[in-house]
């Protein structure tokens, strides 16, 4: 007769090994296997960090990009009230260098945002000082507010 021990965690336990099989798998997906994250774990839908505010004429989109050139950045509206920022940030390490640790991303990003109205494409203007890009879109006349005039009797 065969002996087997008493295991009563045994179907919990087998839960638990799942459980961390499915995260293994799911953290990969956004690591190089070796802890490291890849780029696109890094820049998915939050890099670059942006704020957005308007006023009367105005939409301002600013978005810091620390370490980069203007000319490594490419701004397209599209659809009327569709802004993408594009960009590659470049490795600034020696050849010989060893990494021991390295959270700011590297390579190829593309962020859009959906603009709370349509803006003039013709009238965009974009400055880049310090690491901080300002973006200054110009509203389309139909998304400016109007004045209307109450007429009495």
């Amino acid at each position: 007769m065969r002996q087997t021990r008493w295991q009563p965690f045994n179907p919990m336990w087998d839960q638990v090994q799942q459980l961390q099989t499915e995260m293994n798998r799911l953290l990969d997906r956004w690591t190089d296997g070796g802890g490291r994250r890849t780029l696109g774990a890094l820049l998915a839908h939050s890099f670059p960090p942006v704020n957005v505010w308007e006023n009367a004429d105005h939409v301002y989109v600013e978005a810091e990009l620390p370490g980069m050139e203007p000319k490594d950045l490419e701004i397209d509206v599209s659809a009327g009230n569709q802004l993408t920022i594009k960009g590659e940030r470049k490795q600034q390490l020696p050849e010989t260098a060893v990494t021991h640790r390295q959270e700011r991303g590297v390579g190829s990003f593309t962020r859009s945002l959906t603009l709370p109205f349509d803006v003039d494409p013709e009238k965009v203007d974009a400055r880049f000082e310090n690491g901080v890009l300002l973006i200054d879109l110009a509203k389309h006349e139909a998304a400016k507010p109007r004045k209307i005039a109450v007429k009495g009797e």
